[in-house]
């Protein structure tokens, strides 16, 4: 779901491509490989998403716009706030960065998915998963440095 919030920067368009991706998934019952249904099913709402965005004729491309993640509850206030104020960081960094490098480092990091499943959802091999992961982190370190972040771990 928020794969596809990242594309669409629209929180029911996104709910409504996850539920149409479902949908045609079990209308047309396609014949899907042992451990693909993940990629099939992003690849598919990643399809709708784009299809949606040219005929509405808005021409955004992948970003996380908008995007929060909520604090552990039995965090103190200190900690949420410093949590709060990274997570900022990170996804004012990543908005900088180029989309391809983008939508990779969050299939893979964000979302969970394999580099198999990824390709599969972006339609490329998983060398080329692989090279989009290895420019992404080099951009994010950039990026997060310009910020004043070194013990990010990327």
């Amino acid at each position: 779901m928020w794969y596809l919030y990242g594309v669409l920067h629209d929180y029911q368009d996104a709910e409504d491509m996850m539920v149409e991706s479902f949908a045609r998934i079990l209308e047309k019952k396609p014949r899907i490989g042992e451990g693909s249904f993940k990629a099939y099913l992003f690849r598919t709402g990643r399809n709708l998403a784009i299809n949606l965005l040219k005929h509405s004729r808005r021409h955004e491309v992948f970003g996380l716009d908008g995007m929060d993640v909520e604090a552990s509850p039995d965090e103190s206030p200190d900690k949420k706030s410093e949590s709060h104020e990274r997570k900022d960081i990170l996804y004012r960094c990543l908005g900088r960065i180029e989309p391809d490098l983008r939508e990779a480092l969050y299939l893979i990091y964000l979302d969970d998915l394999s580099y198999k499943e990824a390709a599969e959802v972006l339609k490329v091999n998983t060398k080329k998963i692989d090279n989009l992961l290895e420019r992404g982190r080099k951009r994010m370190r950039d990026e997060l440095r310009k910020e004043g972040l070194t013990d990010t771990g990327i």
